[in-house]
Order: C-alpha cells, then sequence, then structure tokens
C-alpha cells in the first residue's frame, strides 16, 4: 500500500453533489482530493443523462407567469405528499431548509454559474386525489442537466485554485479510515491494477449517489406495504449506484434511514439504446392514452393519468402484483403527448436549439415516436384493435389482451369525448381539461382526441414496467451535512450530500416527492457540506 496522502477534503463520487462540493471547496482555498470509481467521461454521473427539472419557491419566472408561489404554500404542499413520521426530524428540518434556500443556493448560484431555465415553469405532481403542487413549480434546465454539468465542469477546470484539487478516477473507496471515533480518511482499490490507495483528510464527504442502480438491493428494501417486490425491474438508475458506501457509512457508525423510500416510475420501458443489463428508459406518458392492466382492462376506478403522483401509480401497480401494464394510444396522440424523461431523448432543448425547439412543441414530436417504435421492444403498432392485441400477447407472451376487452374500455371513452365536454363525466377527461387550462400542458395535450379515430392511426401499445430511479432515503444528515451517528450525535470528520443522504436528512422528501427536488438538492447539500468543512 502507499502511503497515506494529506488533503484538507476528500470527496468520493463526483456526480454532481461532488462537483458542487469540490467546486465550494476549492473556492475556499481547500485543498481537496476528488475520488471517482468511474472514468473521468463519467464525471457528473446521472445528471450528465438526466433531463434537468428543479422544484424551485417563487422565482422571477414564476412571478412573471403570474404564479403567486410562497414559502407557506410549498411547505404546505411538501407535507401533503411527504406523509413525515414522528421521528423524522432532520428530514423535516432538512425540507424546510430546502423551501427557504432554493432560491438563493440553487436557482440565483447557477444563474451565476451561466445557466437559464426555460421561461416556462411547468406543473407537475398535481395531486391524485388530494393536494400536491397548488401551481407551477417544475423549472426546466435550457441545456438538460448536461449543460449545467459541462458549466460546472469547466467551472472547476479554469479555477484560480485548480492547483489544489487532485482528481483521482478509476478509485472504488471500500472503507472509511476511523481514529478513535472521527473519520479520517477513506481506502479502496484502483481499478488500473487493483492496487490498494489510502487518503487521509481532516473531512470526508460521501456524494457516491444511492441504491437504486443495484437491482438486488431495491429488491430487499421493497417496501413492505407494496407487497413482493417484481420479478423484473428496470433500471433507470446505473449500476455504479450500488450502495456500497452506504455499507461504508454503516461500518463507520453512521445511521441509515428509509431505504425502502424510492423514487420509481411507472412507465418504464427497455431502453432503445442499452448502455447495461436491464437498462430502462422512463417515458413522460400522454394524458389521453387508456393505461390498462395486462389483460387490457382499464384502470379503475379512477384511471391513470401521468403528472398527478407517481407514487400513487407505483405502488398500485406493486400491490397489485402486475407484471407489466399497458398504454393504448394513437400515432396522433403519440406524437403530440409522448415524450422520455433525459437527455438523450430531449436533443433540442439539451442542444438549446431554440427555435426548432419552439417547433417542435407547435407539431409534435414524430421522430421520437419513430424512435421508438423502431427500436423499443415495448412498442407495437397495428391498423385495428384485433391486430394490435395479437402482437400484445406476442410481447407479453400471455395471451392474455382480448380486443373484446380492450373495446370495451375504449370506446365509451371516445364516445364521451365525441359528446363535447358539456357531457363529460369521466374523470381523465376532467384531468384533460385542467391540463389544458394551464399553458404549459396545453401546447402538448391534445383537445380531446379519441383512440379510435381512423384518421390518427395507427394503433399504438406500450408495455410499461416498473422503473427504479432515485433513493429518496439514505445516510443521515444535519443541517450541516455531517452524519448523524447512531447514538444521534454527529461524526466528527464525516459529511454526506446528494442522493446519498437521501437528498438532504436520510429523506427530506419523505414518502412522496413534489418532483424535481433531486437535483437541487444534490446542490443544496453540497453547500451545506462545503460550508461547515471550510468554516
Amino acid at each position: 500500500m502507499t502511503a497515506p496522502a494529506r488533503h484538507d477534503a476528500i470527496v468520493v463520487g463526483a456526480g454532481l453533489a461532488g462537483l458542487v462540493t469540490a467546486k465550494q471547496l476549492l473556492d475556499r482555498g481547500l485543498r481537496v482530493a476528488l475520488v471517482e470509481k468511474g472514468g473521468e467521461r463519467g464525471l457528473g454521473g446521472l445528471a450528465l443523462q438526466a433531463f434537468g427539472g428543479m422544484m424551485l419557491v417563487d422565482t422571477p419566472l414564476q412571478r412573471r407567469a403570474g404564479i403567486r408561489d410562497s414559502a407557506a404554500l410549498a411547505w404546505s404542499d411538501w407535507l401533503s405528499f411527504a406523509e413525515f413520521d414522528a421521528e423524522d426530524v432532520w428530514p423535516r428540518r432538512w425540507a424546510e431548509r430546502y423551501i427557504e434556500r432554493c432560491v438563493p443556493d440553487v436557482y440565483e448560484w447557477l444563474q451565476r454559474l451561466g445557466v437559464r431555465f426555460i421561461p416556462a415553469v411547468q406543473w407537475v405532481e398535481r395531486g391524485w386525489m388530494g393536494p400536491g403542487n397548488s401551481l407551477p413549480r417544475y423549472h426546466v434546465l435550457w441545456g438538460t442537466a448536461q449543460f449545467m454539468t459541462a458549466r460546472l465542469l469547466l467551472a472547476l477546470r479554469q479555477h484560480a485554485r485548480f492547483d489544489r484539487l487532485e482528481l483521482l478516477t478509476g478509485h472504488r473507496v471500500e472503507a472509511l479510515v476511523r481514529e478513535g471515533a472521527a473519520v479520517v480518511g477513506c481506502r479502496g482499490r484502483r481499478a488500473a491494477d487493483d492496487s490498494e490507495f489510502e487518503l487521509r483528510a481532516g473531512a470526508v464527504v460521501i456524494s457516491g449517489g444511492g441504491i437504486t442502480g443495484d437491482l438486488a438491493r431495491v429488491r430487499r428494501h421493497w417496501p413492505r406495504d407494496w407487497g413482493n417486490p417484481p420479478a423484473v425491474l428496470l433500471n433507470g438508475s446505473h449500476p455504479a449506484a450500488d450502495g456500497r458506501l452506504h455499507d461504508a457509512v454503516d461500518e463507520a457508525g453512521g445511521q441509515l434511514t428509509h431505504l425502502d423510500r424510492m423514487w420509481n416510475y411507472a412507465a418504464g420501458v427497455r431502453h432503445p439504446n442499452p448502455q447495461f443489463e436491464d437498462h430502462g428508459l422512463s417515458l413522460i406518458p400522454s394524458r389521453t392514452a387508456i393505461w390498462t392492466d395486462p389483460a387490457g382492462q382499464r384502470i379503475g376506478p379512477v384511471p391513470f393519468v401521468s403528472g398527478y403522483d407517481t407514487l400513487h401509480m407505483v405502488r398500485q401497480i406493486a400491490r397489485a402484483g402486475w407484471p407489466h401494464t399497458w398504454q393504448v394510444l394513437n400515432r396522433r396522440i403519440a406524437e403530440r403527448e409522448l415524450a422520455a424523461s433525459g437527455a438523450e431523448h430531449n436533443p433540442l432543448i439539451r442542444d438549446r436549439r431554440m427555435l426548432p425547439f419552439g417547433l417542435q412543441m407547435l407539431r409534435g414530436n414524430p421522430a421520437l415516436v419513430d424512435e421508438l417504435l423502431a427500436r423499443c421492444s415495448d412498442f407495437v403498432q397495428a391498423p385495428d384493435l384485433a391486430t394490435l392485441a395479437e402482437r400484445m400477447n406476442a410481447l407479453a407472451g400471455d395471451g392474455r389482451v382480448t380486443p373484446e376487452a380492450m373495446e370495451a374500455s375504449i370506446r365509451p371513452y371516445d364516445e364521451q369525448m365525441r359528446r363535447g365536454r358539456r357531457f363529460h363525466n369521466d374523470d381523465q377527461l376532467r384531468r384533460i381539461a385542467q391540463l389544458r387550462a394551464w399553458t404549459g400542458d396545453r401546447v402538448r395535450t391534445c383537445n380531446f382526441q379519441p383512440i379510435l379515430d381512423a384518421k390518427a392511426g395507427p394503433l399504438i401499445a406500450i408495455r410499461c414496467q416498473l422503473l427504479t430511479r432515485k433513493s429518496t432515503g439514505g445516510i443521515q444528515t444535519d443541517l450541516h451535512s455531517r452524519v448523524i451517528g447512531r447514538d444521534g450525535e454527529p461524526i466528527a470528520g464525516l459529511y454526506a450530500a446528494g442522493e446519498a443522504a437521501g437528498f438532504g436528512g436520510g429523506g427530506c422528501s419523505g414518502r412522496g416527492s413534489l418532483e424535481g427536488t433531486f437535483l437541487s438538492g444534490c446542490i443544496l447539500t453540497a453547500q451545506a457540506a462545503a460550508a461547515h468543512v471550510a468554516g
């Protein structure tokens, strides 16, 4: 083993939280070791692929759009989804901190970095049968999170104190080094030759992500009241998010909380360009499509409509034990409404091409539909219901779908549309009307387009499976991002930021999330860690 190196701080994990921590520490003049188990091309972690939505409260963009938000309203909404337990002291405090500081520490901080948001604020997680986001708060990064990450990496590489940063890629941290009750470093192995390394510093910041990239670990921590974990799960995270750093913190005496709380998605499909086993893509589902069970019968009694309560849909599917669900729609609906999460499938936003993006909002996105039909194994299309059912059964291999069952679900829905809005008595149609009342949703929601419209075909069916994404529980931390030990006191020298810390406190979102609290949570918790380490 080589002789231990000496730094002021070690940051373990070079995702968004790690990069922000490293920059903030350099700003304060500290000597930093940034340790990443992957290669240099992976600096930025999942932020490189993320779409880039952030839940922000009372921003200039909201006020410009006539949205009158407030910290009090946001706190009420947060509590409605979080459902905190009595012992959730640090998660609750971090939620309050998020609402209090998200504008100066995220919105304004990103602006100083040269990052902007799309002017149209989106309205997501509105609440299913109860309150959620009372008004639009979802701010989308212009350039996606990939552009934000590029700006952050540029700021690091051009930093006046860049010589104080040691970047160690291909270094997997396996354990923390302790002296008495304090953490004074870390040790692990180099990928190049499997040799051991050890680093020493006054502080160690864990920012290596969550656990949802390890599907076995996800199943081990599956919520008990959801029934058995699915036999098939798609990985919308990355195998590198394997929870090994959580194990190291646990061995060092740190407190892990709420590992059964995860932010998964109901509309996962096989990635058309897979990079690893079970690689999944999260769709942003059509609002007009009929969502059915594995037999092609419409889910009810309250039908599924995305954009209201993601956790509710995931939980209902899990408890039902369905191996998959279906979305049934037609080509016209798909072009207008269907989207996919992430930078890869939003190239006009990612590359900041304003005019083509504006035209896409007006005309729809046939290129994405063509790509998914051609390259995603979970998409089938057909000219009629009988052929569609046949192809759905061939894909699923279970023979459960009948054209009669689908027609019984779809035809009454279509007939209500044709009667006109005065006679709509279907919950999905009421929600579509509400969605179209907000400009940000109207441009990508059809004006009551029937599914069995011969002029809007062909018909399309999408097999959806549960997809893992983010850990919303994790390492418990205080408001300085110090790791809390099992005795309830901070462990000297040990910090956690970002997804590793459940985005603050070991679970600041509680059971649900108002969506968009993840990238911004990385920034907030990283800044808190850096400020205390340097202070």
